[in-house]
């Protein structure tokens, strides 16, 4: 590859002109927005009778995915209303944008912001940081739609661990408080403050132990200890760690290890293929990668040699999409890195807002997710690639694994649900106002709990929702209509 190849001007929009507002009138433009569509109205949802059929909704997107992991991704959502909930962005994307009113105040927005996509990572300076990180559906949009994303997730959750109506409404008037008030913080800061503002891991577990410390609470001690165990196993996920797991040595030589359908190593999928074919694919599919990387990282990548490429199933609503990990070693054996490329789609929210103004899906993952967190992995790019079906599509890469951990809402405490739903409403106004107005954010909440109040109207309300169709998807699943492979 050339020194000089650059990233095709295709895949880099035009920039927006940015209005320059004084904070006079970026507050004016908050309070104009308030009179316009009141905070209590974020309360109301009232799906309408022309509400699309959720089921038909899920199936639609069944069309672009490997057929034979589709039932995968209806299993993994079966497993309860949380799960499905995980998987049903484009339903709820489709409610928010038909049922629910909207300030007109927008944002970078994540698209799919419940509660199991934020969690640690590590950085390019090796610390341990909190963020969003899942960016599959970001794009810019209302930023209200990513917090009542939120909310809702953490009712469905706090339903399915059995929590009263009483911690749910604790939990969402929190989120809601602390989004708003954290929102309020940033529109006075500067803008290179906000930029480097960031979640530190270690600084919140120091807290959680003082804090453990000072009331002797049980439940005190058990968040502390559990935030501290989930990172200092997420500092032993790398490449080395993936290795162990996911590959043994043949002959001499390292190897993927095949798990079909989780894992198939990309000859099993192409036996039709002779394997210097597929190595001359997936070598052009690295070349282009590269292209959207900076200079230096890309020298750091060029150090690596590509040894081996699968098809790996990841998560729950991204299953059916097609995922690989990429298998790399430098000149010795223990340096090695896996990186994991995957499909970029249309983002769900397209379907009720504009258009990205990025041709690359993968370039909109990418832009989006840079400009959402604080750090993002040094090896974050993308690529677009013709397979052997002749079908063109779009990729953003990044490293598998690298100091990953999350806290699973699933197994939280009453407590531990309150204080989580907060931690990741600070982070989600932080990501929000490194595009959005933030003055105006913060002038349209206001100081008052209107909105918190709101929020956990609208939670119940969609929660509700929620059930009501995972009883529709399991009944269709039941009935044949859809096809769900349990367990895998």
């Amino acid at each position: 590859m050339a020194v000089d190849e650059a990233v095709p001007l295709a895949d880099v929009p035009i920039p927006r002109v940015v209005p320059h507002l004084t904070d006079a009138e970026s507050k004016a433009k908050g309070k104009t927005a308030r009179a316009r569509v009141p905070r209590i109205t974020h309360g109301d949802f009232e799906p309408g009778s022309d509400r699309p059929d959720p089921v038909a909704l899920l199936a639609s997107q069944a069309t672009t995915r490997v057929p034979e992991l589709v039932p995968i991704r209806y299993g993994r959502m079966l497993v309860s209303p949380f799960t499905f909930f995980r998987g049903a962005a484009l339903i709820m994307a489709s409610d928010l944008a038909r049922g629910t009113p909207r300030s007109g105040l927008n944002a970078q927005i994540c698209g799919d912001a419940h509660l199991s996509n934020f969690g640690m990572f590590g950085t390019p300076e090796r610390q341990m940081v909190f963020d969003c990180n899942d960016f599959d559906e970001t794009l810019a949009g209302p930023w209200e739609w990513d917090v009542k994303r939120l909310a809702a997730s953490v009712v469905v959750a706090a339903r399915n661990r059995g929590f009263s109506k009483a911690v749910r409404l604790e939990a969402i008037i929190r989120l809601g408080q602390t989004y708003r008030e954290s929102m309020r913080v940033l529109a006075a800061l500067p803008n290179l403050e906000v930029w480097y503002s960031h979640v530190d891991v270690a600084s919140v577990i120091e807290l959680l132990q003082a804090r453990a410390a000072k009331s002797g609470s049980k439940a005190d001690s058990t968040m502390a200890a559990t935030a501290s165990r989930i990172a200092s196993k997420a500092q032993t996920k790398d490449s080395m760690k993936a290795l162990d797991k996911l590959t043994t040595v043949v002959d001499g030589r390292r190897c993927i290890i095949s798990d079909p359908p989780l894992v198939v190593p990309a000859e099993q999928l192409y036996p039709q293929m002779e394997s210097d074919a597929v190595l001359a694919m997936f070598h052009d599919v690295l070349r282009r990668y590269r292209a959207s990387l900076s200079t230096d990282r890309r020298h750091l990548l060029e150090q690596y040699k590509f040894s081996q490429l699968a098809r790996k199933v990841v998560g729950v609503g991204s299953v059916g999409t097609r995922c690989w990990i990429i298998l790399l070693h430098g000149p010795r054996d223990d340096d090695v890195l896996f990186l994991q490329a995957k499909e970029a789609e249309a983002s769900v929210l397209e379907r009720f807002t504009k258009k990205s103004q990025y041709n690359n899906h993968g370039a909109r993952v990418v832009a989006g997710q840079r400009l959402m967190q604080a750090s993002s992995d040094i090896f974050l790019g993308f690529q677009r690639n013709t397979g052997p079906d002749g079908i063109t599509r779009d990729f953003y890469v990044r490293q598998l694994q690298d100091w990953k951990g999350s806290v699973d809402p699933e197994t939280a405490i009453p407590e531990g649900m309150k204080e989580y739903a907060g931690l990741c409403a600070s982070t989600l106004a932080r990501a929000h106002a490194r595009s959005g107005d933030r003055i105006a954010i913060a002038s349209y909440l206001g100081n008052s709990s209107t909105f918190d109040k709101a929020l956990a109207r609208f939670a119940e309300a969609y929660a509700d929702q929620n059930e009501r169709d995972y009883e529709a998807f399991a009944a269709a699943c039941k009935s044949g209509r859809l096809q769900a492979e349990e367990g895998i």
